[in-house]
């Protein structure tokens, strides 16, 4: 089985089995999204740049907003795959982890959980898809 996690303006969770077959996933917002609303919606906290900061416990506005981000996704997305696998009844040893996306180098440094970050994954997979059809065209030409 594959899990494939994509992380940029939402992440996707996607549970493919062993076959190929899609059972189904999760959507999150994501990173920017969640930062782009602290600014927005609150009155004072200021526009940052999404960053691992270099500890968990902010000594400023913008560590902590950057802390809560970063550390609260990396929970979120392994929370969210440890839960996959329960659900499954898969040891994580039996299932490929995938990250891609925007922000999967960010997220993967501090997961259990992502072993591969592939960034280019959804736009090769397109050209596969668009390869395979072109293919069938010629066929039936």
């Amino acid at each position: 089985p594959l899990i494939i996690i994509d992380i940029g303006t939402a992440i996707t969770f996607d549970y493919i089995t062993e076959e190929g077959e899609y059972l189904g996933g999760a959507i999150a917002p994501g990173l920017a999204i969640s930062s782009e609303a602290l600014f927005m919606k609150t009155s004072k906290l200021p526009k940052i740049e999404i960053d691992t900061p270099k500890k968990v416990i902010g000594k400023s506005t913008i560590e902590s907003i950057q802390s809560g981000l970063v550390y609260g996704y990396i929970g979120l997305v392994d929370s969210i795959i440890e839960r996959m696998l329960e659900e499954k009844g898969k040891e994580e040893k039996d299932v490929k982890i995938l990250g891609t996306g925007g922000f999967s180098a960010l997220i993967s440094q501090n997961s259990r959980y992502i072993e591969k970050v592939d960034k280019m994954l959804t736009l090769d997979g397109l050209k596969m898809i668009y390869d395979r059809n072109k293919r069938k065209k010629t066929e039936y030409a």
